[in-house]
């Protein structure tokens, strides 16, 4: 069984509710019916529903629409309600009722984290057609938050390799030069995260230096993150400062560093910055033929998922799925 075999079953027949906005998308609906087969959400979509049917037809995907729950924009007698609750949420902000109503009558990510926000729906997933992850993420970090105690939202790849060797990179999405405290942040992130894929999370924290044999500040960053990391989280298997091939190639580990906690084992990479994580983990997806499922989210209260524009249907399956366990997760804990 590999890792999406994991997260299919864990999300087939749970229930969760997931709210999409793209529904007149073809991707988003091919993927609305492959999650209706196989039972693995319930889906609450934004738009019309006569829209819906005929773009579904034109398409030529077969939907059970009745069986989806539809949020229209336009003429549902919830945005009303919905609109005063973002405007008391917002106002403080210099958000007017009047703006409020228009956002929602967009139907985009505010309507949708809103449905999260009241109770309606347990996850959101979008970004398939929006102009970048700003417009998910944003309303999301004004609306459901951080959890306590989480300053920062980051985000992580889950790497698949043709061999069935799976591994998590962080973060590749979001912070672009995080500080040694909010590099520590992201390394305790990504060990909870890595529970999702049932991986038993050893983390290395990369740099172009292992143990002391570059100089440099960026060395510096990874090296007080490791130890914050390590005092605030001692439950943590966790070394660094490690180059890449240290931290995986147990060989190099005896050679390089002879006493990592890690002997050349990690499967969770923690990036020193955006430029190195978004470069390795589109290297090991060209180069390696590997499957790269994400950017998963990861520091919410409640679980959102930010899709690439340059996605298929299956990799919205994934990220339903991936959403659907995080909000199983969150309600277990």
């Amino acid at each position: 069984m590999n890792v999406l075999d994991t997260i299919y079953n864990k999300a087939r027949n749970n229930n969760q509710k997931i709210v999409l906005a793209e529904s007149e998308d073809e991707r988003t609906l091919q993927a609305i019916k492959i999650v209706q087969q196989e039972k693995f959400a319930n889906i609450i979509l934004i738009g019309n529903r006569d829209i819906v049917s005929k773009k579904s037809k034109n398409f030529g995907v077969n939907l059970n629409l009745d069986a989806i729950e539809f949020v229209d924009p336009i003429n549902d007698s919830r945005i009303k309600i919905l609109s005063k609750d973002l405007y008391e949420l917002r106002k403080t902000k210099g958000m007017t009722i009047e703006q409020a109503t228009q956002i929602l009558a967009e139907g985009h990510a505010y309507l949708g984290i809103m449905l999260m926000h009241k109770g309606i729906a347990d996850g959101f997933v979008n970004g398939a057609i929006h102009r970048s992850s700003a417009d998910t993420i944003k309303p999301a970090l004004h609306i459901i938050k951080a959890k306590k105690g989480v300053t920062k939202i980051s985000s992580l790849m889950l790497m698949i390799l043709p061999d069935g060797r799976k591994f998590i990179f962080s973060d590749c999405g979001l912070m672009i030069n995080p500080t040694a405290e909010e590099l520590a942040e992201i390394a305790y992130l990504s060990a909870q995260s890595a529970k999702l894929f049932d991986i038993e999370p050893k983390i290395a924290m990369l740099s172009f230096s292992t143990k002391g044999s570059g100089k440099d500040i960026s060395v510096d960053k990874v090296r007080q993150a490791t130890e914050i990391a390590k005092i605030k989280h001692p439950e943590l298997v966790i070394d660094g400062e490690l180059q890449i091939d240290t931290a995986l190639v147990p060989s190099i580990a005896a050679q390089k560093a002879p006493h990592s906690v890690l002997a050349g084992n990690a499967n969770v990479l923690i990036f020193p910055d955006l430029n190195a994580g978004n470069i390795g983990y589109k290297l090991v997806q060209r180069f390696a033929d590997a499957k790269a499922i994400g950017p998963v989210l990861q520091g919410l209260n409640k679980p959102v998922s930010d899709l690439s524009r340059g996605c298929s249907a299956q990799d919205i399956v994934d990220a339903i799925c991936i959403v659907s366990v995080q909000a199983l997760m969150n309600k277990q804990n």
